[in-house]
């Protein structure tokens, strides 16, 4: 049986897999599943952390352990929250990918996303650089 993945496991877990932005601390992953509508789905390996609000589904971030990349999990990840998603009524989901990260752009165009916005040099680099965010978005099958 696996237990519940708590906010100070999401952090951890977003400590290790994010290398190139500030990764997001206890705290906050628990301010944000107190919210209306706010759930996460997954466990220490992957998790993926979403806000249904109305008929709208936003992706607030997904993160795999590096040790377990390259399986699969990312996708099955993004299927799961999608129909959770479906199930609380929503219909069209949004996102936001950091430009410079070829492997998740990859990911969710797999998955059907396209761009819908730019957010111009969004993501501070620790090399004094910013990178584009880029506002993707797909339609929810019911």
């Amino acid at each position: 049986m696996t237990l519940p993945l708590t906010p100070a496991d999401m952090a951890a877990l977003h400590l290790a897999a994010f290398t190139q932005s500030r990764p997001w601390s206890e705290g906050e992953f628990r301010d944000l599943l107190s919210l209306p509508g706010t759930f996460a789905t997954g466990d220490t390996s992957a998790f993926a952390l979403v806000r249904v609000v109305l008929d709208e589904a936003e992706l607030l971030t997904i993160a795999t352990h590096p040790e377990h990349r390259r399986r699969g999990l990312a996708r099955a990840l993004m299927a799961r929250w999608q129909a959770d998603a479906a199930a609380l009524g929503a219909t069209r989901a949004f996102l936001e990918v950091a430009e410079d990260n070829p492997g998740a752009r990859s990911l969710y165009d797999a998955c059907g996303y396209t761009e819908a916005g730019r957010r111009r040099r969004y993501y501070a680099r620790p090399d004094g650089m910013a990178a584009d965010a880029l506002i993707m978005s797909r339609e929810i099958p019911a």
